[in-house]
């Protein structure tokens, strides 16, 4: 039996050779913290735990968190010397996806101590974190972490991680002897939280698939997190010498390696990019020259980590020399004919706006072991329902394994997708037409509640 919404130290299963699975309670936090900054630590490291990890685990647990806690932790205890070998949890949030919201758990922390991997005890855990999440009612489960490793739970790598672009001190703009700086950054404060959420607003606009941050949420990420969390950011206003806000930039606490890196900047739309962005980057790096003396570190060049489209890579242009690729998102939807009723509206914008406005028909989307059938008239989807193809080539397009939560997700498009897998097809030019309109590749940045 699950354990009920709150309820810590519920034994929920015995998994054998002494081992239970339960959920954490605040008693565990130092063990948990202390066992994740164990066995997250990145081999190549001298250092003799990931210190940034457990105080995350710690920050997670303290009952300071908007959605998380202690209960939402899974252990797997040895009951016979008392230590924690393997845990994981789920951080609940809201996202939306074309401006339609829903629910997101995010599973995390994964680990097993060395010793007892390939037990089972990761999948154990998987079970219950999936059914917390269904009971929840989210329709989507996304996480973060090694290459392949999480397909073997039912996810795809479906929607774009980071991603930016980086610059060197030499193309720094210098300000002409005596002119002062035209804005200035100061650290946020409560009083601005309405205006940190429009500004958040205004950028999540740009991106398909974005996370909800509410008062709550910003107030936790302004106080909630310890120092050392390595999760903590640094939120500044921006503003002009009289003390208008324009703007909103984030940065990190510490050196991302030899690099200082922003992981958010907007500004208002009646403020001009090219007219705010050399005060921002001249406080950048100077605050780079802060941390890297406090870590012993020399800072040899400033990343903008804004995923892959942004609008202060144009406004600086040429001083951004050096692109980074994104890395990706698990992600999960056990029910995706759900998820497309869930969503039916942007698809019906989108068809709206396309080359097959009005269509009526049907359109069978193959995925080998089942499928979705999906019905319009006159534009308007009118049913979305599972379908189980009768033989290799039935239906109308084809997606291996979980490929198609690429396109759901704007991650690829069907070019993209069918240059890539053989047994990726669709059988006429008005399927291919009706599922670029319904799936068009588009961008996403997404910075998920953590």
């Amino acid at each position: 039996m699950l354990r009920q919404v709150g309820e810590e130290r519920a034994v929920i299963r015995d998994l054998g050779d002494g081992l239970v699975l339960r959920t954490a309670g605040v008693a565990d936090i130092e063990a948990v913290a202390a066992f994740n900054s164990l066995v997250h630590l990145d081999p190549r490291s001298e250092e003799a735990r990931d210190e940034g990890v457990g105080v995350w685990t710690r920050d997670l647990m303290s009952g300071k968190h908007p959605t998380t806690g202690a209960s939402d932790f899974l252990v797997v205890e040895n009951t016979a010397t008392g230590e924690i070998v393997s845990s994981m949890n789920l951080i609940s949030q809201k996202w939306t996806y074309a401006g339609i919201e829903f629910g997101v758990g995010r599973p995390e922390a994964v680990g097993t101590a060395p010793e007892y991997r390939r037990r089972g005890l990761v999948r154990a855990q998987f079970d219950v974190v999936h059914a917390w999440s269904a009971e929840r009612g989210e329709l989507l489960q996304i996480i973060t972490g090694i290459p392949w490793y999480y397909r073997q739970f039912g996810y795809e790598m479906g929607l774009s991680l980071g991603g930016g672009r980086s610059g060197y001190s030499p193309a720094l703009p210098k300000l002409k002897e005596g002119e002062p700086e035209p804005y200035a950054l100061r650290p946020a404060e409560d009083a601005d939280i309405p205006f940190m959420g429009q500004m958040y607003e205004q950028a999540a606009k740009r991106s398909l698939v974005s996370c909800v941050m509410d008062d709550e949420t910003w107030r936790y990420y302004l106080h909630g997190l310890s120092e050392k969390n390595f999760t903590a950011r640094n939120w500044t206003i921006i503003q002009t010498p009289q003390g208008e806000p324009v703007g909103l930039f984030g940065y990190g606490s510490n050196l991302w390696g030899t690099a200082v890196s922003s992981v958010f900047y907007e500004v208002r739309k009646d403020v001009p990019w090219t007219a705010v962005t050399p005060s921002v980057l001249r406080f950048l790096w100077a605050k780079g020259q802060e941390i890297g003396k406090r870590a012993n570190k020399e800072p040899d060049h400033y990343n903008f980590h804004l995923g892959t489209e942004h609008p202060v890579y144009e406004a600086l242009g040429r001083s951004l020399p050096t692109g980074y690729e994104p890395y990706a998102f698990y992600v999960r939807v056990s029910d995706v004919p759900g998820f497309l009723q869930h969503i039916k509206p942007a698809l019906e914008r989108r068809i709206e706006q396309s080359v097959v406005a009005g269509y009526t028909g049907e359109v069978k989307f193959h995925f080998y072991t089942d499928g979705i059938r999906l019905g319009m008239e006159n534009g308007q989807i009118t049913s979305i329902e599972s379908w189980k193809p009768d033989y290799p080539n039935d239906g109308d397009a084809a997606f291996p394994d979980l490929t198609f939560l690429q396109i759901l997700f704007g991650y690829r498009s069907l070019e993209e997708l069918q240059h890539g897998f053989a047994d990726c097809w669709t059988n006429n030019d008005t399927t291919r037409a009706l599922l670029n309109a319904l799936f068009p590749k588009q961008n996403s940045h997404v910075w998920p509640l953590e």
